[in-house]
């Protein structure tokens, strides 16, 4: 048989989850190219993800008439603009999908909850419950902020190598916040550290004087998500951190279980 008929037969025919499996593949490439930082070489995904050059080439071409991926002038492929419209969409539903879980965590400890990104170098808030109290922190949906100074900033940073945290906290710089922001790589990582070593993470003032934060990952999510409290730090003690901490780790665990359900959360 020709190897072109042979290799469109493969490409067409049905995968083993029962999908398609030239469909899975090219999401399976798209997330390769954002683990190598979103631009990468043919010969460089053939290796990573062992198809043949010519798979590669036939899928790459589809998805740079479609607009998800572009050439670069120098030959190598990066993922296209296209891609920003539905991560926007996505963002937008992940938070929706949270929030009947951030309310949960509302009655249950009585403080604001939110969902947060990492969305490049930045945390973004794609979520929120505010307390009944009527002191609370003020963080808005769509608030942009570097993750050094939050809670949910030293959570999702926590599970990724020193290298790779130093290179980020070298782009963005870490200016102070407050007067108890940790502005320098070495307290940056040793509090990561106390971070793994507790299981989540705490904003003592950082962020906003007055305010305490406490966050976990969302382990296993599609993207780098956590969720977190945030309150005045007169109500969020050191005995009110004992009590909260395992609500947020059930929950963030919930939520986890829900995200990866392919027929859709539901808490």
């Amino acid at each position: 048989m020709p190897t072109s008929s042979a290799s469109t037969t493969d490409s067409a025919r049905p995968a083993a989850s029962g999908g398609v499996q030239s469909l899975e593949r090219a999401f399976d490439l798209l997330e390769r190219m954002a683990d190598a930082g979103g631009e990468v070489g043919l010969s460089e995904l053939s290796a990573s993800s062992g198809l043949p050059l010519p798979t590669i080439h036939r899928l790459m071409r589809t998805l740079v008439a479609c607009g998800y991926v572009r050439q670069q002038p120098n030959r190598r492929y990066a993922l296209g603009p296209r891609l920003i419209r539905l991560g926007e969409s996505a963002s937008r539903l992940l938070g929706t999908w949270a929030r009947p879980y951030l309310a949960r965590l509302v009655e249950e400890t009585g403080e604001t909850a939110n969902m947060a990104l990492l969305d490049g170098d930045e945390i973004v808030y794609v979520a929120q419950v505010p307390s009944k109290h009527s002191m609370r922190m003020f963080t808005e949906v769509g608030r942009r902020v570097l993750p050094h100074s939050t809670g949910v900033g030293k959570a999702l940073l926590a599970g990724f190598p020193p290298e790779e945290v130093r290179a980020l906290l070298g782009r963005t710089g870490m200016p102070a916040a407050t007067e108890k922001t940790i502005t320098t790589p070495e307290g940056f990582l040793a509090a990561l550290e106390e971070v793994r070593r507790q299981g989540y993470a705490i904003d003592d003032n950082e962020q906003e004087i007055g305010v305490r934060c406490l966050a976990v990952p969302v382990p296993d999510a599609p993207t780098a998500a956590a969720i977190s409290i945030s309150g005045p730090a007169g109500r969020v003690t050191e005995s009110a951190t004992e009590r909260i901490v395992p609500v947020l780790q059930e929950i963030a665990r919930e939520l986890s279980e829900a995200l990866a359900n392919p027929g859709g959360p539901a808490a």
